[in-house]
């Protein structure tokens, strides 16, 4: 009997101790941010370049949505007769 017990002398030494929780939360939320950023980019390849693609689209969808002509009899005419 006792022998499942380590030494008490060495048992300070193994013992983890828990950061203040607002270290804590601050670990927790770095993590969960880098979890984020992981799985937004997950099978891309280069995310600088998706992302300079996605910039120059909606530029273009900015000028197509400029150069339209707005109201003033533009569209489809019916003729009934």
């Amino acid at each position: 009997m006792g022998m499942c017990l380590p030494c008490l002398g060495g048992a300070a030494e193994d013992v983890v101790q828990t950061p203040d929780p607002d270290t804590r939360r601050k670990q927790l939320a770095e993590a969960a941010e880098k979890r984020q950023k992981e799985n937004v980019h997950r099978g891309i390849k280069n995310p600088e370049s998706v992302e300079r693609k996605k910039k120059k689209q909606e530029e273009l969808e900015k000028q197509q949505m400029n150069s339209l002509p707005t109201g003033g009899g533009g569209g489809l005419r019916w003729q009934v007769g």
